[in-house]
């Protein structure tokens, strides 16, 4: 019975991988890919999904955009009003599908949805 030895990581190149379901996951870094995208692509690190907005513009790191609704704060008592413009945004792979990372004048560094912007 021969065993296949899991791949190295892509970002850190640790030989100390494991498989999670369809993932693989590294026990030194934590970065998670499935190993049928790493077969076909050449850069690995990059995110495969296009990030877009509300009206399905693509974003990118640098961007600036405005807030479509009024977003409630929790530990604040006023919301981030519709019409706020967010500056220098940075997309990242965040909890409960907050993919932009920001920060806003008057509350300070925080995610958001990409579902409540839209590229200004």
């Amino acid at each position: 019975m021969t065993e296949t030895a899991a791949p190295a990581c892509p970002e850190c190149s640790s030989e100390y991988t494991y498989e999670m379901g369809a993932l693989q996951v590294c026990s030194m870094c934590a970065h998670e890919w499935s190993l049928a995208s790493a077969e076909g692509e050449t850069d690995v690190g990059e995110t495969d999904a296009v990030i877009r907005d509300a009206v399905g513009n693509v974003l990118a790191d640098g961007d600036t955009v405005t807030v479509v609704k009024t977003l409630k704060v929790k530990g604040n008592t006023q919301p981030i009003k519709a019409g706020t413009k967010v500056r220098n945004i940075r997309l990242v792979n965040g909890v409960d599908d907050h993919d932009i990372d920001c920060k806003i004048d008057g509350f300070g560094a925080m995610q958001l949805k990409s579902s409540v912007v839209k590229k200004a």
